[in-house]
């Protein structure tokens, strides 16, 4: 264990939040040190003799770490708590020993792989954009996808004017007066296959992630998770 580590990274690793939603609860004056408040990011933290509050709560370090994969189903949204009172991804698995937040997100209506952790520090791994983790998605779309708009997504597209990074596409079959693909793409960003697919005409009828960083769902059925092993936690971080 790191004797000092910056305050976002310390707050992670208590298991407050992932580290980008630390740095967003640090930047709002909702974290002391010392009984001072604290808004630099890169203030450091002496984990053997530092007091850390977060809205007036004490934290402190938790060293075990536990990693779940669930299989989402349509409509549960990817949270912790819902302000509305909607089914989470948290709800699914229950109270555990640990307290749970999903890694990333996946819209309300889209199905699959989604991971659960109290490792803060894993998650901004498998989220932040430089780290390039690829996620692969299977999309039924509407009409015949031909070649060319296939080609159009493996080299990129401009959605929210900013090109995508190249993706990896390709058909599964064609699903009725629709086609079903694969898409891997090492992004993130909000809607992306959807508005990617929508860019070259198709819009999205189903959309399920199915693969991340080459750790696919397996058997897991809609509704069901399991922990990770430890080799696949660090498949991920591969």
């Amino acid at each position: 264990m790191e004797e000092k580590m910056r305050i976002n990274k310390y707050l992670a690793s208590c298991n407050v939040a992932s580290r980008r939603k630390c740095e967003e609860i640090i930047s709002s004056g909702k974290v002391t040190l010392n009984g001072k408040v604290v808004k630099e990011l890169a203030t450091m933290v002496d984990v053997k003799k530092d007091k850390v509050t977060v809205f007036g709560k004490p934290v402190e370090l938790d060293n075990s770490k536990v990693y779940y994969m669930l299989n989402k189903p349509a409509g549960v949204i990817s949270a912790s708590k819902s302000k509305y009172g909607e089914e989470t991804v948290v709800d699914i698995i229950g109270k555990k020993e640990h307290r749970l937040f999903p890694v990333g997100r996946l819209d309300k209506d889209t199905t699959g792989l989604i991971i659960l952790t109290n490792d803060g520090d894993f998650a901004y791994k498998l989220t932040h954009p430089k780290y390039e983790k690829e996620k692969t998605y299977e999309a039924l779309v509407k009409g015949h996808i031909d070649s060319k708009g296939l080609e159009r997504l493996k080299k990129g597209v401009v959605i929210d004017g900013k090109k995508t990074s190249k993706a990896k596409v390709r058909l599964i079959k064609m699903a009725g007066n629709n086609s079903l693909i694969e898409i891997t793409i090492i992004e993130g960003r909000k809607r992306q296959v959807k508005k990617m697919c929508e860019r070259v005409g198709h819009k999205v009828l189903k959309l399920k992630r199915t693969m991340e960083n080459g750790l696919g769902l397996g058997d897991l059925q809609e509704g069901e998770y399991r922990k990770l092993t430890k080799n696949e936690v660090n498949r991920l971080l591969r």
